[in-house]
Order: structure tokens, then C-alpha cells, then sequence
């Protein structure tokens, strides 16, 4: 189940939590587009021994590139890189740049799988996070995309959000359920350092997220989507039965992956390796015959803590027969409090999250690394 990704660095707007890497100037488009053609045939060596079975366009707003642009990477790749007959290739999108003729022109390249970035059906939570569209175009997008044939559909959702009541959480879980989603990954509004949001919150001009209201509707969501017959297989992500994501579950399960483009991560079961975070860099690297990208050599402790971290955000949970006869013993005894807690459980030789245990994910995993 290898992967390859590619990050496509523009955006209309600038949503005021996030910290992704992008730009809101198409200016480079062309240049860095041309760039990523170079990195992708560059790089058709690496990983030589395995068979791609995903490709996912992520951002950024991968949506900003016409069908055209998107198929021309795709048969870049297929030229070079030796991808199964019949690969989930998925596509990021805002609701706005959606388009029936567009969203026929997409399945039409081979784009079997969109990721539309919906956050919430409220105008107040849209303006709140300074979303590029509203509430019509978001329920309007996911009709199309039903109506047009896209059986892999995925709406992303945020909670957590200042003034969001309980009843509003509810309805933004309903209409998306209602819409025929197979797939939602919800996340908790998080202020992240150098965002807009930090800022309006170090001001005092907007709250901080509650952590009540939080945990509340993280519980609400897991209960509601549970009752319309979702599996809740990774922390921050539920599916109808047999619609995970490939893509990302290759990464929570340690298969290797190429990423592309400024800012992109790689992975080859040994070694990490992510190229510069900064448009005009990465192109510069590329035209000069070179790749701006770091690399480091994964530690055993590394690897483990890699591990314990994705693992444990699964309903797969962590299995001792993964790892060395040293770091079972190290787990076994480290896990011992959170046990204790009933934060974790023991299904055979497997270690898994509690519902309670949740809600303390991040921190159980940074207590059990080595």
C-alpha cells in the first residue's frame, strides 16, 4: 500500500487556524508547477522495489488547479513510477471550486476519491474561521459530487469552535450524513502558533477554544456518527464500513511513501526525508538540478515512538508481535498506568485507546515514548 502525495502550496484564502504550508499568490504557479514535474521524474529511482497503490492531492488547495494541470502530474507519474491498475487517487477541494463540469472533468482523469474541506454548514463558523465558501456551496458540492458518481466521498468537519452550540454540531454531523458521505475526518479547533488565530486569541479578540466544550462534542460526534452506522477507525477519522481511507491508512500503518512538492514528507520504512517549506526555495532548488530537502535516519527509539503514535491513534492498536522483545517490555510496563486508569485496554496481544483514553491520546502516547 505505498503512497505518493503531492502538495499542491496555493489557497484563495488564508483560514485563520491554519498552519499548513501555502500561499494565497498564484503567482509562482506555473514555475513551481513546473518544478514539481522535475522533482516527480527526479526522484522515479527511489522506492524502485515497491508498487503504488494511492495518490493523493493535498494542500493547500489542490481544487485551484484545473483538471488539465492535475491530469498532466498524473501521467507524469504513471510514465515514471509503477502504480496499480486501478488506484484510489485522491483529491482535495474547497466547496467553491466545485463545478459540475469540473467535477466531471476530475472523474474523467482517473480522480476516484475527493477530500471536500467543508468545516462546518454555519455561516458564523465559516466567517469565524475565514472559510472561502459558504453553507449552499458546501451542501451543494457534496450533492454534485454524489450525483455525478464520486462513491468516495469525504467531508472534513471542525468542533470545537467558540460560540458552536451542541445543536449546531448536530446538525453540521446530520447534513453530511444526510448528504450520502461515506467517509467524515473531523479535528478539533486547535490554535496553532504563528495562525490568525493565535493572534485574535493573544489580543483577547477571540476566545480561546473551550476544552469542555471540546470533549463534549467529540463525544457527540463519535455517539452520532456510531448510530448511523460508522467505524470509528482512527482518532479523527469514521467510515462506512469498507470506505477507509487507503491513502491515509498506509501512513498510520507504517507503509512507505513519496511526497512531492514543497513542504511534502517521504518515508522509506528507514529513513524521513521533506522538502523546504517555502515556494520560491523549493523552485530554485529544482531549476538548479537539485533537491531541497532534509533527511534523517530513524533511530530505533524513533521508529518505536513513530510507531506507538500512529498505532495507538487506531482501531488497530499496538501489537506486541511488531515489535522487538525489548520494546514489548518497555511498552508492557509503561502502559501499565494508563491500564490502571482505563485509558488503554488489552485485546490479546494488542494495546488499544479507551473511549476515555481519547480524549488523553496525544499525551498517552508522549508518556510511552522511549
Amino acid at each position: 500500500m505505498a503512497g505518493i502525495y503531492l502538495h499542491i502550496p496555493f489557497c484563495r484564502k488564508a483560514c485563520h487556524y491554519c498552519n499548513f504550508h501555502f500561499s494565497t499568490s498564484l503567482r509562482l504557479k506555473d514555475d513551481l508547477l513546473a518544478a514539481l514535474h522535475q522533482e516527480i521524474i527526479a526522484r522515479k529511482t527511489e522506492l524502485s522495489e515497491v508498487v503504488f497503490s494511492t495518490i493523493y492531492f493535498g494542500g493547500g488547495t489542490p481544487s485551484i488547479l484545473t483538471a488539465d494541470e492535475l491530469d498532466h502530474l498524473l501521467q507524469i507519474l504513471r510514465n515514471h513510477y509503477p502504480i496499480t491498475s486501478d488506484p484510489e487517487i485522491t483529491l482535495e477541494a474547497n466547496p467553491d471550486d466545485l463545478t459540475e463540469d469540473y467535477l466531471e472533468q476530475l472523474q474523467s482523469i482517473g480522480i476516484n476519491r475527493l477530500s471536500i474541506g467543508v468545516q462546518s454548514f454555519s455561516p458564523t463558523d465559516l466567517a469565524y474561521m475565514n472559510r472561502s465558501h459558504d453553507a449552499q456551496q458546501a451542501i451543494t458540492s457534496l450533492r454534485w459530487a454524489k450525483k455525478i458518481g464520486f462513491h468516495s466521498l469525504n467531508a472534513d468537519l471542525i468542533y470545537g469552535t467558540p460560540g458552536m452550540t451542541d445543536a449546531t454540531f448536530l446538525e453540521n454531523i446530520k447534513t453530511m450524513v444526510d448528504a450520502g458521505v461515506d467517509h467524515i475526518s473531523a479535528y478539533a479547533l486547535t490554535v496553532e502558533p504563528k495562525t490568525a488565530l493565535a493572534h485574535f486569541v493573544k489580543s483577547g479578540s477571540s476566545p480561546a477554544p473551550d476544552d469542555e466544550q471540546t470533549v463534549r462534542q467529540f463525544a457527540l460526534l463519535r455517539q452520532t456518527l456510531a448510530q448511523a452506522g460508522f467505524d470509528h477507525y482512527e482518532i479523527s477519522n469514521w467510515s462506512l464500513p469498507g470506505r477507509e481511507s487507503k491513502h491515509n491508512t498506509s501512513y498510520w500503518q507504517g507503509e512507505p511513501y513519496l511526497g512531492f512538492g514543497p513542504a511534502a514528507h517521504s518515508y522509506d520504512g528507514q529513513t524521513r526525508s521533506w522538502n523546504v517549506a517555502n515556494n520560491p526555495a523549493y523552485i530554485k532548488a529544482l531549476q538548479e538540478g537539485r533537491m531541497g530537502r532534509e533527511m534523517e535516519v530513524l533511530s530505533p527509539s524513533e521508529k518505536f515512538n513513530e510507531y506507538v503514535l500512529t498505532r495507538l491513534r487506531t482501531k488497530w492498536g499496538c501489537r506486541m508481535a511488531d515489535l522487538s522483545s525489548a520494546d514489548q517490555s518497555y511498552f508492557k510496563d509503561a502502559v501499565v498506568p494508563f491500564l490502571e486508569k482505563g485509558w488503554v485496554y488489552e485485546r490479546g496481544d494488542t494495546f488499544l485507546l479507551t473511549e476515555a483514553g481519547m480524549d488523553f491520546a496525544d499525551h498517552i502516547s508522549a508518556e510511552l515514548f522511549r
